[in-house]
């Protein structure tokens, strides 16, 4: 084979290689990204939920600020080793329990609506 095609073939491969490369640390990136920014959104609103509805043992918000904490905590020990699928494992994991958080609010705004009729 002439050396010009094999160096040529090197070269294409090499390149496919880093463009791989540069996508994958891309995407981890992003969904790194994703995962504090669902994290912070969920905080803050369970912040403003917290000042609307009090405080109170047992209650949801504790609960689920508490597992915010622990989430971020992951994050800060395993978030910059972790991989996509880990990261948007966690994204989702938030993205539940604000869904769990919005059923409760659901469930006490019908309780409230319901106590005022």
């Amino acid at each position: 084979m002439p050396p010009i095609p094999t160096l040529l073939l090197a070269a294409v491969l090499a390149a496919a290689i880093v463009l791989a490369w540069r996508l994958r640390v891309r995407r981890r990136r992003l969904a790194f990204a994703r995962v504090l920014d669902a994290a912070d959104a969920f905080e803050a609103k369970l912040r403003v939920v917290r000042a609307q509805i009090g405080q109170a043992d047992g209650d949801p918000v504790r609960e689920a600020l508490q597992e915010m904490l622990r989430q971020r905590l992951w994050l800060q020990q395993h978030g910059a080793a972790a991989g996509v699928p880990a990261l948007d494992a966690m994204r989702e994991s938030i993205e539940q329990a604000q869904a769990r958080i919005d059923r409760h609010l659901a469930q006490l705004a019908l309780a409230r609506a319901e106590a005022g009729a």
